[in-house]
């Protein structure tokens, strides 16, 4: 969806709504991978009914990713996206279904999106290889180092379409996918497996929501199941909103800003390629063994709960004084649509309303007092009151001009503020060289006793090295300079044309984009018209004429949402959107859609949304007519365009000014080339079915063989007590998969099946009359989740505080240590040394920086002396040994001195435990105990591990 930062916002708005998955990993026993049983309860402590993915957010990272190195062919990729979806599926855990849906040919109003996106790219790839071949040069004649440019195919991503052989290749590997899990994997053998590939038109996730909306209007439908959506935009929580089923979930990647990437011309990490030195790469470890791996950690997921959402937004929304009935699930769907003002894939947004300045909670606050007026909602399943949605517009159209003066200060209060925060900075700059480690700088006066000092030789000895290495880095680039006739201290580069040096400020200053349009000045609007649509803004008609278009949009949007594609072919026609204040008498602008439209066709579609960079991907007489200059469709495929970076700062957050597809003119176009398709070309051009998978012992099985046994080619309903009450129509396959036949693998590095027990055949949903409406309510019988934010009248009715539920299970219990378990804590734990490898928590604050040798015994030198190393044998009878102890997670290493025993009671044989303790002693064990049921229920896996290591500590603990 087109809000980059509405998920930020709303995290931060409503933060309860997230909560981190645990994840079960696999173990390795002696060189052999162990699989996690995915058929053991869910480790989040919460079971899911059913499992949604949305594929593309899944097939683009595991196919060109952007923190690791891609992988080297095309069966590399399958298999990178077979172990993002097992891994899915271990967290999650479905019980019921397994949805997998590739996006298809999308609605026209999609199209337009996905056309701009991809001639972008192809603009930045051809750009990105001007700039690494001209650095390539620069660096070079400086005197630096660069290795080989490798010639190698680039994937280009934009194969990621529907009717491309690429599409058509993972179909069928999905395909022996899932016949193989449905096969081997004991947490598949119940599940129902639907397969809708890019053959099936529509975006993957309106597909699934399709799915879930047909399914929710069938009689045989469990109110209460619980639903799992994976997919990283925005829009899925919106559509997970619009289904009102009281259980969904998302799932999706944990964002993390500012991800390390490496160079593009030097592959080194640290800098950009515009920042690029030419420095020789350092040794990945002692033969270089590392040299071809990027270091990277594994990506984390998080739960979206919508549940919690919905609470949030029941506080929010809830109005009193109503001249009617206040329904909660109206005003939901009301909070759906005004979303759609601040961005969405179909429409651009509207100038005055940006979500980073708040314009959600403008249009919230605008929209209580508008419902107060008019006396009703401004939705009603999936459509649109305009009367109500223009008062709301010229509400917003008052404020606009204090919005466009406000949002030019504070972009002049913020680079202000980030002009002075780089001149602190560089008056804050240190020495060039500060010792880290034991030898780094205490503070004077501070509380903290310096680090005993380990191991001081070693330490010396790299300190040394390292600045040995800055000495020649330093070196390199000062010959590189004087061989480029540059003097050592720039001056070349810092003077301007009349030799005067330029100031500080000026140089860190990057230059600004030109604005005609000028918002925050007065005659803005008629500025903006004529910029952007070359028209005046005397020009009423062409104003009512966008007004229109974009009502049209509003309302379409909206239906597809609730209702599914209202036109195939509608979409917006201009690339910006009309001021707020510009919506007036709008009621009488829409009336109805089309009625019958058609999607295009694959093959069509990848004509209308491909650059000709891309034509590879077509038929070669397809692709003359993006090249040949007598094409009566050139115009369509511009070699380079302009991008109106729209007052933003960065060039993907602009507009590009693509001329829009006439569909007539392509498709006279395409009449002339369409009898040269190869048969082959033909079926990857026809539009396809979803398809449904079981195994042998899920209840549908023996009626799917019955069906095939028969050779019945009608229309066959579901038995909905067969399966979870699921309803819809089969059709045999063409090409089935079936029991006990071999399944061959489209991947020569997996084996074939043998003994195949998965059944395939196609699936279509439940039908509906054309005027047939979904109803955006919560079904009867359905179970609200138990509240999990702190209800308005929580102190009255309880006593004891209140605390937030952090996860799924509201009865969890919390770990925790009395008071005198943390004094004594506090006494025993030196707070001047760090936790070692796994510690955690306010004792354990990274203090302790030991290294590499922190803890390696002296050289064999050091003991010519008069060193002798510690004798942990024996310790002296009532004086503190050396040996002390970590409370945290991990090995054993030097922390807190603990008072020793003498070997003669280790000879009696006294039980430790049952010597006499102190009550905070006690408090500790309790509290201790407390932890391990912690990490018990939060990590099956090491539990048992924990408690032996934990057992081991507590007699060291209590020995005295």
């Amino acid at each position: 969806m087109g809000v980059p930062a509405f998920f930020r916002w709303l995290s931060r708005k409503y933060p309860s709504i997230i909560v981190h998955c645990l994840e079960e990993k696999a173990k390795e026993y002696n060189g052999f991978k162990i699989p996690v049983d995915t058929s053991k309860p869910n480790p989040n402590e919460v079971e899911f009914d059913n499992l949604y993915l949305d594929m593309n957010g899944i097939i683009h990272p595991c196919t060109h990713p952007e923190d690791k190195p891609a992988p080297k062919n095309e069966d590399e990729m399958m298999v990178a996206i077979f172990e993002y979806i097992d891994r899915l599926f271990n967290i999650v855990r479905p019980r019921r279904v397994l949805y997998m849906a590739i996006d298809g040919v999308a609605p026209r109003a999609k199209m337009n999106q996905q056309r701009s996106r991809r001639f972008r790219a192809s603009k930045e790839g051809v750009e990105l290889t001007e700039e690494k071949n001209k650095m390539r040069e620069e660096v070079i004649q400086r005197g630096g180092y660069l290795p080989p440019d490798e010639i190698k195919e680039r994937f280009d991503s934009n194969c990621i379409t529907p009717g491309t052989e690429f599409m058509d290749n993972l179909a069928k590997c999905l395909r022996y996918y899932v016949a193989d899990r449905l096969t081997n994997d004991p947490g598949w053998h119940n599940i129902t497996v639907f397969l809708s590939d890019a053959s099936v038109p529509g975006e993957g996730e309106h597909k699934i929501m399709d799915f879930i909306r047909r399914q929710r209007a069938q009689p045989n439908h469990d109110p209460n199941t619980h639903h799992c959506l994976c997919g990283a935009d925005a829009d899925l929580i919106m559509l997970g909103l619009a289904t009102h089923e009281p259980n969904f979930t998302i799932i999706r990647e944990e964002f993390k800003p500012n991800k390390p990437r490496p160079c593009a011309l030097c592959s080194q990490m640290g800098h950009e390629i515009k920042d690029c030195q030419g420095m020789a790469r350092e040794k990945q470890g002692e033969h270089d063994e590392f040299a071809d791996t990027v270091p990277v950690s594994e990506q984390e997921f998080i739960f979206i709960r919508l549940a919690v959402l919905r609470e949030y937004l029941e506080r929010e929304l809830t109005m009193a004084s109503l001249p009617f009935p206040f329904d909660f699930e109206r005003s939901v769907d009301d909070w759906v649509f005004m979303c759609f003002f601040v961005g969405n894939d179909f429409l651009p947004h509207l100038p005055s309303l940006e979500i980073r300045e708040g314009a959600i909670d403008r249009l919230v606050g605008i929209y209580k007092d508008v419902v107060h007026k008019t006396g009703g909602y401004l939705t009603e399943n999936g459509f649109v009151n305009l009367e109500r949605v223009e008062l709301i517009m010229q509400a917003v159209g008052v404020a606009e001009d204090n919005i466009f003066k406000k949002r030019k200060d504070d972009d002049e209060s913020f680079k202000r503020r980030m002009k002075e925060k780089k001149k602190r900075m560089k008056a804050e700059q240190g020495p060039s060289f500060v010792p880290g480690g034991q030898f780094a700088p205490q503070a004077l006066g501070g509380r903290d006793r310096p680090m005993a000092v380990q191991n001081a030789r070693q330490a010396a000895y790299e300190m040394r090295m390292k600045g040995n290495q800055r000495n020649q880095e330093a070196a390199q680039s000062l010959r590189a300079m004087m061989k480029n006739g540059k003097s050592p201290a720039g001056g070349s580069e810092d003077m301007d044309s009349r030799g005067v040096k330029r100031k500080a400020e000026d140089s860190d200053s990057e230059p600004e984009p030109e604005d005609n349009v000028r918002l925050w000045e007065e005659g803005w609007k008629q500025r903006y018209y004529k910029t952007k649509f070359d028209v005046d803004a005397t020009d009423d008609e062409f104003r009512k004429k966008v007004v229109q278009s974009y009502v049209e949009g509003l309302c379409w949007v909206l239906r597809y949402y609730y209702q599914g594609c209202a036109s195939w072919k509608w979409y917006f026609p201009f690339h910006y959107a009309p001021f707020a204040s510009d919506f007036k008498d709008i009621k009488g602008m829409f009336n109805n859609f089309e009625k019958g439209t058609k999607p295009f066709k694959p093959l069509e579609q990848l004509m209308g949304v491909f650059p000709a960079a891309s034509g590879n991907f077509l038929p070669q007489t397809w692709r003359a007519l993006m090249t040949d200059p007598e094409s009566s469709i050139i115009d369509f495929y511009p070699d380079d365009f302009a991008i109106d970076l729209n007052g933003k700062k960065y060039a993907w957050q602009g507009v590009a000014l693509l001329p829009f597809v006439d569909e007539r003119r392509l498709r006279a176009a395409l009449a002339d080339v369409y009898p040269d398709l190869s048969p082959e070309e033909v079926r990857r051009n026809s539009l396809g079915s979803d398809v449904l998978f079981v195994g042998k012992s899920h209840p549908l099985c023996d009626f799917i063989r019955e069906l095939y046994r028969a050779e019945s080619h009608e229309d066959t309903e579901i038995p909905a007590e067969l399966c979870h009450g699921i309803q819809g129509i089969l059709n045999l396959d063409e090409d089935p998969i079936l029991p006990d036949k071999p399944v061959e693998s489209p991947i020569p590095t997996l084996r074939d099946i043998s003994s195949n027990c998965a059944i395939g055949i196609k699936f279509k949903d439940p039908q509906y009359d054309d005027g047939f409406v979904f109803k955006a309510v919560v079904l009867p019988g359905a179970k609200i989740p138990n509240k999990v934010l702190k209800p308005g009248d929580w102190e009255q009715s309880n006593r004891g505080p209140w605390r937030p539920q952090l996860g799924f299970n509201p009865n969890r219990q919390q770990a925790h240590l009395d008071q005198s378990g943390f004094r004594k804590l506090n006494h025993y734990v030196d707070r001047n040394q760090g936790a070692g490898q796994y510690g955690s928590g306010p004792p354990f604050e990274a203090q302790h920086r030991g290294g590499q040798y922190s803890n390696a015994p002296p050289p064999r030198n050091y003991q010519q002396g008069n060193y002798r190393p510690p004798q942990r044998d024996h310790y002296p009878q009532n004086q503190y040994s050396s040996m002390e102890l970590t409370v945290g997670i991990g090995p054993c290493s030097p922390r807190a001195p603990l008072t020793s025993r003498t070997r003669s009671e280790d000879e009696e044989g006294g039980d430790p435990l049952t010597t006499s303790r102190t009550a905070a002693e006690e408090d500790i064990s309790r509290g201790l105990d407390r932890v391990m049921g912690y990490l018990h229920r939060h990590d099956a896996t090491t539990g048992t591990e924990l408690s032996a290591l934990y057992e081991r500590r507590l007699l060291i603990f209590f020995s005295k």
